[in-house]
């Protein structure tokens, strides 16, 4: 009982050490806010704001699939698992690519996210059809640094 409380103790004693932003005093450069380094402007190398607004706008419509819509019957969950592991099987896959969302609902799977290149979208989009058969995936991947055309 007493190392539980000694646990405790310590555990509220660590998470309160991190002063919040706003508490720390005027001009402290203890921790300073994080900058997107990888996002740049192209002349400037200034970091530019990452700005998905039109992407979240796209994807409140209620014809976007998301994860929300996968399926939790277990044909529909087999086959998205089954996709997702023959995709990380794949040698050289981007982590975008390996994190494009795979959604399936009633035997059909949409596939959606940037991808690194064509040739990673395309083999995602054969791999779904070799699992879900032919008609059954809508390929909505878009290659990093392309723009996307709203569906």
């Amino acid at each position: 009982m007493r190392m539980t409380v000694l646990l405790l103790l310590a555990t509220l004693w660590v998470a309160g050490c991190d002063q919040p932003a706003a508490n720390r005093p005027v001009g402290s450069t203890e921790n300073p806010p994080a900058t997107h380094s990888s996002a740049t402007d192209a002349g400037t190398h200034k970091p530019v704001a990452s700005d998905n607004t039109a992407v979240n706008e796209r994807d409140a419509r209620a014809n976007t699939k998301t994860p929300i819509d996968q399926k939790e019957n277990q044909a529909d969950i087999d086959v998205t698992a089954k996709i997702r592991k023959q995709v990380l099987d794949v040698k050289d896959m981007s982590v975008d690519g390996r994190n494009a969302k795979i959604i399936t609902a009633d035997g059909k799977v949409t596939l959606r996210g940037p991808v690194k290149t064509d040739e990673e979208r395309k083999t995602i989009e054969r791999i779904a059809v070799g699992v879900a058969g032919e008609g059954n995936v809508d390929n909505q991947l878009e290659v990093a640094g392309t723009t996307a055309v709203p569906r």
